[in-house]
């Protein structure tokens, strides 16, 4: 088993980019279809990716090119994804998150029509699966870190099982250290290692975890390879100060604006003029 040494420096599996390389690496058919079939939950024989190819450098092209997109046997499509930083929100709408959730319904309903349908019976469909993992807290009103969604009806029973979409809410498993490795199921352990594996105060938990689950062990070896790529490395430097340029000029620029409105203001023009002054008028 390939357990990660207290002075590694490796680099973190919840990074988007990162998680795909390490999913996708041409030695990682196991780890991939042990995740897979941990996330929907019945086993899984083989496993197909069908995107693999990756972004040079742009930071923003995320959204259908760091997924890892697979097939698995029976046919049923799987898309997982890590979004491993909050989403930008309307003003006042952070705690409902409604671009995540309409962004990952569109993406699921996508990924389900997307399915070659010439020739092919609706009930010949595949099953269509779309996964995230998510570093930060969605529904903290939910005590379970692992949402299952599917179609229903208002009393509950299920209408299809054709589209199936699950979020791992990773951030809800403060605390995790101090259950026995034993108990931990195989969402929590993977959870655990996408979340905490580079992480010194939780070296103890991960190397538990790859002693009692060899694909985790596998996928260990993986990527401490991974981070020992000067090019892989470079690239994840590269984004990470890209995204905080970017992060920096969006926080400066609203500042800007504010300031700009504080002054229109003082100045006796109303709230509504300012806004349409500074091309604000859709905002609340």
């Amino acid at each position: 088993m390939a357990k990660i040494p207290d002075n590694a420096d490796i680099l973190p599996p919840s990074d988007d980019r990162i998680f795909k390389v390490l999913l996708t690496h041409r030695n990682a058919e196991p780890v991939l279809r042990s995740v897979v079939s941990t996330v929907i939950e019945r086993p899984v024989v083989s496993v197909q990716v069908v995107n693999n190819e990756l972004p040079i450098s742009d930071v923003e092209e995320k959204a259908q090119r760091l997924d890892v997109n697979c097939i698995v046997d029976g046919g049923d499509q799987i898309n997982v994804e890590m979004q491993s930083s909050p989403m930008e929100e309307a003003s006042g709408d952070d705690k409902r998150h409604t671009n995540f959730r309409n962004r990952f319904t569109y993406y699921t309903t996508a990924l389900h029509s997307s399915q070659k349908s010439k020739g092919v019976q609706y009930y010949e469909l595949a099953r269509s699966y779309q996964v995230t993992f998510c570093g930060y807290t969605l529904f903290p009103k939910r005590l379970d870190f692992v949402n299952r969604i599917a179609l229903r009806w208002p009393d509950g029973e299920q209408f299809s099982d054709q589209i199936n979409m699950v979020i791992v809410e990773m951030s809800k498993l403060a605390g995790i250290q101090n259950k026995p490795v034993e108990t931990l199921t195989p969402i929590e352990m993977w959870s655990a290692f996408f979340m905490f594996a580079p992480q010194e105060e939780y070296r103890d938990l991960i190397n538990n975890i790859i002693s009692v689950k060899e694909e985790i062990g596998m996928a260990s070896a993986l990527l401490m390879e991974i981070s020992k790529d000067d090019h892989e490395r470079a690239l994840f430097m590269s984004r990470k100060k890209a995204e905080m340029d970017l992060f920096s000029n969006l926080r400066t620029a609203e500042t800007r604006g504010m300031t700009r409105v504080f002054e229109l203001l003082e100045k006796g023009v109303s709230l509504e003029e300012a806004k349409k002054m500074l091309g604000m008028a859709g905002e609340n």
